[in-house]
């Protein structure tokens, strides 16, 4: 094992979050120093790994843009690539991109009172480097990388075709002229299907039960027109405050009047399929709106498939897998050249890093998130989880200043450390994010845990974190803050 070096902050992570933190971190302290490990070989995360036809922003880029680097394009719901340009770019014209090491895997970060130092483990090919830093930031997002959610499906080694998962697009699929069915409802699947069938003979959405889809326009107009009118810098934070302003209203709609809002979307896509088509068996969910993320088509390209009889929906469970196809419980049958397993992703807290404090294993479920980006009892250690009803970035942007801010503070006041603590008996626990979606009822309970009150809590509103995180009091009575530990001086004792 080598040491590799001593770093004022380690940012674990070069997706859109690890970026957008080192974009933060050194416009606030130029002469601090950092490192972003990043275990791919590449920068951009999530928009890096994803390479599925149609792969999009499920939010609109005002939003899901940092808020120090104004979206300029048309197109206000992005494809991949143009995200994933968008975060090179952000690194490289701020010099980010030389501060990151790639190919490095984290897997271990231990934090010593005495020293007020975490000393972190890396494996990079099949060594293990360590390095040291004040302040341990991890911004590996909440999904597995390695390896998405696939059922287990009967029959499936008979099936003659290919069965792919979004999360592995090969390279060399060719789909022309194929017959696809996608498994699953969720965004990926309403993006898949629509760019599918562009080429192929014909796609089905296959699915369980059906997802609340809404139909938005590609671009802002309004965005484009006050950006000819005021500039990009200008025009953008107006946009921006726009779009958390309507997207709001869609949420607290949905949470308080659901009638009305499963009406408006049912007769939205009354109006965008074809006379007669069953809405209520293939697009009338039955949870609530936002019980689970809402799904986003722009300009309703997904409709427009089924409109022209490229792409179908079929609503039941899979029986089993045949040698030519898909047979349901219902003995429909279903024939496949290709068949996508777009039925979810897996989460993993902390990229699976395993923390000690002190020599004592930090068991995550067993630790409270204190604003939802600390840890109680974790000192100098900061984590972003994006808001599940709005865009990921508006609340990574807002984790970054918290940071910022706490750095300056521990400068100022001379402190080493700063750790919350959970000693309120009278606050009891909740699920960290409380969220119907299936990917995370099957992994929340590896998370840390919320409280019942904050600060304690994970926020769902940007309004309220702006005024809370941005603005709020740093030392609250339950953040801690020490000063470096002063050497004794040694006894001696008289002859």
């Amino acid at each position: 094992m080598t040491t590799t070096g001593h770093f004022d902050v380690l940012i674990i992570g070069a997706g859109l979050s690890g970026i957008g933190a080192a974009h933060h971190l050194q416009s606030a302290f130029p002469r601090r120093t950092y490192v972003i490990l990043e275990a791919r070989t590449a920068m951009g995360g999530t928009w890096d790994l994803f390479r599925y036809p149609g792969v999009r922003s499920d939010s609109d880029m005002h939003t899901l843009g940092y808020r120090f680097r104004p979206w300029t394009q048309a197109k206000a719901i992005a494809d991949g690539p143009a995200i994933l340009r968008y975060i090179r770019e952000t690194a490289t014209e701020a010099g980010i991109d030389k501060h990151i090491r790639f190919g490095h895997r984290v897997v271990r970060a231990d934090w010593s009172t005495p020293d007020a130092l975490w000393t972190v483990e890396a494996v990079q090919g099949g060594d293990t480097v360590r390095l040291t830093t004040r302040f341990l930031y991890v911004c590996t997002g909440y999904y597995r990388y390695d390896a998405g959610h696939v059922p287990k499906f009967c029959g499936i080694d008979r099936f003659g075709g290919a069965v792919v998962h979004p999360q592995h697009w090969p390279e060399n699929l060719d789909h022309s002229g194929k017959k696809v069915v996608v498994i699953g409802s969720g965004a990926t699947a309403v993006t898949l299907v629509p760019a599918l069938a562009e080429r192929a003979d014909h796609v089905t959405m296959l699915q369980r039960s059906p997802t609340y889809i809404l139909s938005l326009p590609a671009e802002d107009a309004i965005a484009n027109r006050l950006r000819r009118l005021l500039g990009a810098r200008r025009a953008y934070p107006l946009v921006r405050w726009k779009n958390v302003a309507v997207g709001t209203l869609i949420y607290q709609l949905s949470r308080r009047h659901p009638h009305v809002v499963k009406a408006l979307i049912r007769k939205a896509a009354i109006r965008r399929l074809p006379p007669g088509y069953d809405v209520d068996t293939h697009f009338r969910p039955r949870y609530q709106p936002w019980d689970q993320r809402l799904c986003f088509v722009p300009d309703g390209d997904l409709y427009t498939a089924i409109s022209r009889a490229r792409a179908s929906v079929e609503t039941g469970r899979i029986a089993e897998f045949t040698e030519t196809g898909i047979r349901l419980e219902s003995g429909a049958e279903l024939q496949a050249d290709i068949v996508v397993t777009a039925t979810g992703l897996q989460l993993l807290a902390l990229g699976g890093i395993r923390l000690a404090v002190d020599g004592d294993e930090v068991e995550l479920p067993e630790t409270m998130a204190y604003k939802g980006m600390m840890l109680s009892g974790v000192p100098n250690f900061a984590f972003t989880v994006g808001y599940t009803n709005a865009s990921w970035t508006l609340k990574a942007d807002l984790v970054s200043e918290y940071v910022v801010r706490m750095l300056g503070y521990l400068d100022t006041r001379g402190y080493a450390q700063c750790v919350p603590v959970d000693n309120d008996p009278s606050v009891t626990e909740r699920p960290l994010l409380d969220f119907q979606a299936g990917y995370v009822l099957r992994s929340i309970d590896d998370f840390p845990k919320a409280g019942s009150r904050r600060p304690w809590q994970l926020g769902m509103s940007y309004a309220h974190d702006v005024l809370w995180l941005r603005h709020g009091r740093l030392d609250d009575g339950v953040m801690r803050f020490s000063r470096p530990p002063v050497p004794r001086e040694p006894v001696h004792k008289p002859a």
